[in-house]
Parts: structure tokens; C-alpha cells; sequence
């Protein structure tokens, strides 16, 4: 059965269980950390409290906000994970609702030089974007197409683009909206920070593989 935990677990052959994909909701993440009711990423055991990680700056539409996540440790494994709220991805100082702006116009055609522009973003950063999502393009491609299935098995075919980029954007937005229909609603952009457990364009070379 899936649900909204199974859907923001660890990919398969992820190294280092080190991040939990968590809410946006402050109180809410304390609360459910404190009451044993977060699920280890690794081992499936509960997470307790385990302080806190370095402070960080998540940029996003409304402005700069700083941030220091919380830790939690599994009971079970023992493994400590730093809890990453959803409207953001591992190790980005960008939210992920402006990467996902970022891709889609990529996806259309726009060159990183207008879309870093329009988002108020260096020139730098967006190509680095851009950069990451072209080589894991077609395993997230893979990736969103099969949970898109997963969570709707009579949903057609996904219709492909007339580019691997806007292929992997069009798999993320099919699967996003199968998940809001199936588990509740949830804006795409964080639906696939979840469902990447946060990794969506990690730089560390670790494999996609096919949800089971």
C-alpha cells in the first residue's frame, strides 16, 4: 500500500541515510518527532528527538528564511537524519517550488540565462541546475512514470515531449497530480522533493531505481 511516508522514503541504493523528508508544518514535525510517530527512513523504526542540524538559508519567492532543521534518531538502527522540510531539496539553497519554475521553462526552451532573470537567481546557480537535471533526466524520467503508475495503475501512458528535460518534467507533473488524487493534495514541486527523498538533483551519483 502506498502512502504519503512510503512515497518520501530513501531510494533504493541511496548512500547515506542521512535525510528525512518531513512537512512544512514546524509545530506539527516536533510534535510527530516527539511522539515517535516519524519512521526511519533506513530501517522503518521510529525517530526520536536528536537536537538540531547548522543553521541554513532556504531562498524562495517570498524572500530569504533561515532555518535549522531538526535531528531525529532511530531507535531501531540507531542512524540519525536531518529533517528536511518538503519545499525544499538536500543541499540547495533554493526552494524547490523556484528550481521547479526553473525546470519547467527549461522544459519549454528558455536558456538559463533568462529563466536565472526572471527568478531573481544567479546565472550560476540555474545553469548548475540545469546542468545536474539534464544527466538524471532520463532516470527521473523512469522514476515519476512508475509511481505515476503505481499510485493510479489505469492511468495512460505518459505522452512524451520532444525533449529528455521536458519528458522528466512531464513524469514528475503526471505523478504529482496521481499522488494529490490518491494521497491528498500536495503542490507538485514538493510532492517531488518527497518522492526523491529531497535528492531530485543530488550531486552525489547515487542510482534511481524503480519503486517496490
Amino acid at each position: 500500500m502506498i502512502t504519503l511516508a512510503s512515497v518520501g522514503r530513501v531510494l533504493p541504493g541511496a548512500r547515506g541515510h542521512v535525510v528525512k523528508i518531513v512537512g512544512t508544518d514546524v509545530v506539527e514535525v516536533e510534535r510527530a518527532l516527539v511522539a515517535g510517530e516519524l519512521g526511519c527512513p533506513g530501517c522503518g523504526g521510529r525517530l526520536r528527538p536528536w537536537g538540531s542540524a547548522r543553521w541554513r538559508v532556504l531562498r524562495g519567492f517570498g524572500g530569504e528564511e533561515r532555518r535549522r532543521p531538526r535531528r531525529g534518531r532511530c531507535v531501531g538502527c540507531a542512524a540519525t537524519h536531518v529533517l528536511i522540510s518538503c519545499d525544499a531539496l538536500l543541499r540547495r539553497r533554493d526552494a524547490v517550488e523556484v528550481i521547479g519554475v526553473g525546470l519547467v521553462a527549461a522544459a519549454t526552451g528558455v536558456g538559463h540565462r533568462r529563466i536565472a532573470s526572471g527568478l531573481a537567481v544567479p546565472v550560476s546557480t540555474v545553469r548548475g541546475w540545469l546542468r545536474r537535471f539534464r544527466v538524471l533526466a532520463g532516470e527521473v524520467r523512469v522514476w515519476f512514470t512508475v509511481l505515476a503508475h503505481d499510485l493510479d495503475p489505469l492511468l495512460a501512458a505518459v505522452a512524451p515531449t520532444a525533449t529528455v528535460v521536458g519528458d522528466a518534467v512531464e513524469a514528475i507533473a503526471v505523478a504529482a497530480r496521481a499522488g494529490s488524487l490518491r494521497l491528498g493534495l500536495m503542490a507538485p514541486w514538493s510532492f517531488a522533493s518527497r518522492a526523491s527523498a529531497g535528492r531530485l538533483l543530488s550531486n552525489t551519483g547515487w542510482p534511481w531505481a524503480a519503486p517496490g
